[in-house]
């Protein structure tokens, strides 16, 4: 617990069986009460690593995509009544020694959500994120802010942590199941008014952790764009988005 609140690890997992027990070993148990692992019916030994670490994974029948994964892994963190729920990807790309920041400022209530950024402190292309990612991240940011009236420094981080109230309101289940899902919670997330805090995450791009090629990043990209301008056409009422109308019934 921190402050009076339990916390939850989600894991959404897609083969990181070469890594999983690397990031395992690095969440900080002393604040971390429940550590969720959802298998998104992995072609390696994932579920098997995460079962022989002590976890009790849950493993889909059948692969629901990244977005899908997620919806698994919060609908079981709230089932296990935790206040603070931070994605960390196993694949060791983010570092678990952030946990404790980002738990204690959505535990304290200065954010609703906070985001693990590579892009604040200048190590993204140090940390070796691919120059065309780089700049595709810095492209789609700055339209994003202009969009949705923010001033984040990145909205593709996976790195992310959420207040209980944040995901019990968004309208989770009908989002993607895809990847565009990430960008589809953050902008229900600033359409609900919540507040949304950043921290420097280093960046640590190997050969064993997940990544996407330039066919589906520019895929990706369309789609964050199509996000942002919904967001845009709903708050202007010139457009009803379905991602947005369920917050207005509330």
């Amino acid at each position: 617990m921190m402050h009076g609140k339990r916390i939850a690890v989600i894991m959404p997992a897609y083969n990181a069986q070469a890594t999983v027990a690397k990031t395992f070993s690095e969440i900080p148990r002393d604040i971390v009460d429940e550590i969720v692992l959802v298998d998104d019916q992995s072609t390696d030994r994932t579920f098997e690593v995460a079962r022989s670490l002590g976890m009790t994974p849950i493993r889909h029948t059948r692969n629901t995509g990244y977005g899908g994964n997620q919806k698994t892994c919060y609908r079981e963190a709230l089932r296990l009544g935790v206040d603070v729920i931070i994605m960390v990807h196993p694949d060791y790309q983010y570092t678990p020694a952030l946990i404790p920041s980002m738990a204690s400022l959505v535990a304290q209530g200065v954010y609703h959500c906070v985001l693990g950024s590579r892009i604040l402190g200048k190590q993204a292309l140090e940390g070796g994120m691919p120059l065309y990612k780089y700049y595709f991240n810095r492209v789609l940011t700055f339209v994003q802010n202009l969009l949705v009236g923010q001033k984040l420094s990145e909205y593709h981080t996976g790195y992310r942590a959420f207040a209980r109230e944040v995901l019990e309101r968004l309208p989770l289940e009908d989002n993607d199941n895809g990847f565009l899902f990430d960008n589809q919670i953050l902008a229900q997330v600033i359409y609900a008014g919540y507040r949304i805090g950043e921290v420097s995450c280093p960046t640590r791009y190997a050969p064993d952790s997940s990544s996407i090629g330039l066919a589906k990043s520019v895929d990706y990209g369309l789609g964050v764009l199509r996000v942002s301008a919904a967001y845009r056409l709903h708050r202007w009422g010139l457009r009803e988005s379905a991602l947005f109308s369920p917050l207005d019934r509330e």
